[in-house]
């Protein structure tokens, strides 16, 4: 794969790649934008099939978190890292103190988190060698609880788009991935009332859902054609793609997973059926949220209050996508590239 090519055609500033043979660590770290402040993004621990995989998903991560920021009116680009590897792995200190010490070669320009397949203990691992990273224990801790928090709210912007109503009272949600987040998304959408169906690949997490919320489960491949009014996709991304985009029986596409379109022809493809779609890095904004709070001095309180407010911009989402004709990716998509704009053409003042 011709590296440089691939970064251009995302625009990314900087990819780093890093291998420790005796920690058994081989890490990619890649820094999209930093117009609006330092990259920050999670860590992602995943057995890739191949190189050029990891590679693809880290850049595609990257670019998101530089949406996802800008969206949400956060001072911070866009950067992800992905470790290639087991993450069922017990022995994991010396594979995250390695990487730890990559990030740290970055100077703070790229800033680390968790992710899908790490944990608060492995950020503290990485605190071992690098202060440039966030959500670890005793200060943010585990960012699912607001991330699925601001899916929530995000969800019910999405029910009031489609159904005039914003209550997910006896809404049918089908949750993909009932792990960290799409745990407690299921257990909101409990409190108010929805009706819950779900699947994983990990069957202890399915009947945790179907014990403490009385969800309905089904096979992994079931869940695109089941019957519901939500779609919830809170695994994996490319899941939204011409396989799956037909199955659907739904109103609504709105969860926590990054990257959920697999092209970007998809969100026109979604919308075509009369599915709206909320996208993903407007979504699932709390976790980032979470973890900024480290940086600027948060409460956990107002963390979730900046959270909540994923509401209003999904409402401001979907506005710009009926007033100009874009579907909701297009649209969000250029509500984040006026800030980035407008912020990198700001006059600094010069003292002389």
């Amino acid at each position: 794969m011709e590296v440089f090519k691939a970064m251009g055609q995302y625009e990314h500033e900087q990819v780093l790649f890093t291998r420790e043979p005796a920690a058994n660590y081989y890490g990619i770290i890649a820094i999209h934008d930093t117009t609006l402040g330092p990259a920050l993004g999670g860590t992602r621990f995943w057995n890739y099939e191949s190189e050029e995989e990891a590679l693809i998903d880290v850049l595609r991560l990257a670019m998101g978190m530089t949406y996802k920021a800008a969206v949400a009116g956060l001072n911070l680009g866009g950067g992800k890292s992905v470790i290639i590897g087991d993450p069922e792995t017990p022995r994991r200190e010396m594979i995250f103190r390695a990487h730890g010490r990559a990030v740290e070669t970055l100077g703070g320009r790229y800033i680390t988190a968790e992710d899908v397949g790490t944990s608060v203990e492995d950020m503290d691992y990485v605190h071992m060698e690098t202060d440039f990273v966030v959500g670890i224990a005793g200060r943010s801790g585990d960012p699912s609880p607001v991330t699925a928090y601001g899916t929530y709210r995000g969800m019910k912007a999405c029910a009031l788009e489609v159904y005039g109503d914003d209550s997910l009272k006896g809404k049918a949600v089908a949750v993909q991935g009932v792990g960290h987040v799409g745990y407690y998304l299921c257990e909101n959408l409990a409190a108010e009332g929805a009706k819950l169906i779900v699947t994983d690949i990990h069957q202890d997490r399915i009947d945790r859902a179907v014990e403490d919320f009385g969800a309905e489960a089904v096979k992994p491949d079931a869940i695109y054609g089941v019957d519901a009014d939500i779609f919830a996709p809170c695994a994996l991304g490319a899941i939204i793609n011409s396989k799956t985009i037909p199955q659907l029986k739904v109103k609504i596409i709105a969860g926590a997973a990054n990257n959920q379109l697999q092209t970007h022809a998809d969100a026109r493809a979604v919308q075509e059926r009369g599915i709206l779609y909320a996208p993903d890095y407007v979504i699932n904004a709390g976790g980032l949220i979470n973890v900024y709070s480290e940086l600027a001095d948060w409460t956990t309180d107002r963390s979730k209050r900046k959270a909540g407010e994923i509401y209003q911009t999904l409402r401001e989402v979907f506005e710009l996508a009926r007033e100009e004709k874009l579907t909701t990716a297009d649209a969000a998509d250029r509500i984040a590239e006026r800030r980035i704009e407008i912020v990198g053409g700001l006059h600094r003042a010069r003292i002389s």
